[in-house]
């Protein structure tokens, strides 16, 4: 019989004290985009799907940040549960700083215990859209459509080890090099940097590599 993962606590914290209360979060549209003024305001959730040449199927857990756009994970695994969901978002804000508010669909793996129960922890509101309302949950849903078209389905993917090098590249070259109209031609990058698009924007940095042409994004 296989041993549960233990979700770590949070650093300065003991374990907590069990309690049959079940963390809440809210439901329908969180605010309005224009309320989005800097990075780390609030992050989306979402999960793709994907096959390996040998026919098994693996899932995509992506996480943007709203404001910037710019992807802060692509995890990739044949299995996400809940607490690793959980063990990844720890590990994102101990490297980018606690968002406002985290949006995700009310899927089996964004409702455990363990999720809501992490993010009370640290005070982050966790925000489920409508059922059916995909569109409140627009950034994640046109990078995910983004993604698709220009990694997922160009791409052979031969194993896991394998389909996670390939989306760290594209994740790379989606941040750091190739400008995007909505942020007025800068990076999700120089966004994030910058903090704000009041700011002059620097000159992408283009590599001559042919795997990364310059193309604009419009999203």
């Amino acid at each position: 019989m296989q041993s549960q993962e233990a979700v770590p606590p949070l650093s300065g914290r003991g374990p907590e004290s069990p309690s049959s209360e079940r963390p809440k979060a809210r439901t329908g549209d969180a605010f309005s985009h224009d309320h989005l003024q800097e990075p780390g305001q609030r992050w989306s959730l979402d999960f793709v799907s994907d096959t390996l040449i040998c026919g098994r199927r693996f899932r995509i857990l992506a996480v943007i940040d709203d404001f910037s756009r710019k992807n802060l994970a692509l995890v990739a695994d044949t299995s996400l549960s809940g607490r690793r969901v959980a063990r990844e978002l720890t590990a994102l804000v101990e490297r980018y700083g606690k968002p406002l508010m985290i949006v995700s669909d009310n899927g089996t793996v964004f409702t455990p215990h363990a999720i809501l129960k992490r993010a009370d922890e640290m005070q982050i509101e966790w925000h489920y859209i409508a059922p059916r309302k995909p569109q409140q949950n627009g950034f994640v849903e046109s990078f995910n459509g983004r993604f698709r078209d220009e990694c997922l389905n160009e791409t052979l993917f031969t194993s896991l080890t394998h389909a996670r090098q390939i989306l760290a590249d594209w994740r790379e070259c989606y941040n750091s090099v190739r400008p995007h109209s909505q942020l007025d031609g800068r990076t999700p990058d120089q966004i994030a940097r910058q903090g704000s698009r009041g700011h002059a924007s620097e000159t992408p940095v283009i590599p001559s590599t042919s795997s990364h042409k310059k193309r604009e994004l419009s999203f």
